[in-house]
């Protein structure tokens, strides 16, 4: 009579069966190559240390522009090596007044860590309670995927600081751009904000959104 497998011994073999076939890779450096698809980019055949190592983070960004701030990113576009590895990282600079203006990441969670400079930082919840804090350096905030966020420079010099992401691409959409740097009808932003038309169609004018 054949004996009955303990559950035990029945569990290991179904794991054993159901992972014999499936395929262990490390790691998949992004082709840059080929178009990036929703898992990401396909795996780069030959892979060397250089793809692991990325030197784009040292020089400061240009912050003379509209924001006085610059964001420089290590994203899978930028440093392969973080590809199918669900993390990034970007630099920001920012002059004195400068600012990181409302936006999101629809697609991960974001650390910010303070290296030089006072950046006032906070971001909003879905219930509308708004987090703030004046950060100094070497202090750090978190920011919930999805969640409006800023970054603000208090300080009389220059601010800057390192934000990391649970995404290799987190994504973003910064709410002003969204408002007022497109083709989105004046009457229409006016009727779904209450701001006056005039205003927006003075931020477009800004911005460089039309109609």
């Amino acid at each position: 009579m054949a004996k009955t497998l303990s559950f035990p011994i029945l569990i290991l073999c179904l794991l054993t069966f159901s992972t014999s076939d499936a395929s262990v890779q490390d790691f998949c450096v992004a082709d840059l190559s080929l178009p990036e698809g929703p898992e990401g980019y396909p795996c780069k055949k030959k892979v060397t240390a250089d793809d692991f190592a990325h030197g784009g983070l040292a020089a400061p960004g240009n912050t003379s522009n509209l924001i006085k701030a610059a964001v420089t990113p290590a994203f899978a576009a930028q440093f392969p090596g973080v590809n199918g590895l669900g993390l990034s990282i970007a630099r920001l600079d920012l002059a004195p007044g400068g600012v990181i203006p409302m936006h999101t990441h629809p697609a991960g969670n974001e650390l910010l860590v303070v290296t030089q400079g006072t950046i006032c930082a906070g971001f909003i919840s879905s219930a509308n309670a708004v987090y703030l804090k004046t950060l100094s350096k070497g202090d750090i905030m978190v920011f919930p995927q999805g969640l409006l966020h800023y970054q603000l420079n208090v300080g009389k010099g220059e601010a800057q600081a390192f934000v990391s992401f649970s995404s290799q691409d987190p994504g973003l959409q910064i709410l002003d751009f969204a408002l007022f740097a497109n083709d989105l009808p004046t009457d229409l932003v006016s009727a779904t904000t209450f701001l006056d038309p005039a205003q927006i169609k003075k931020l477009k004018g800004v911005l460089g959104g039309t109609n």
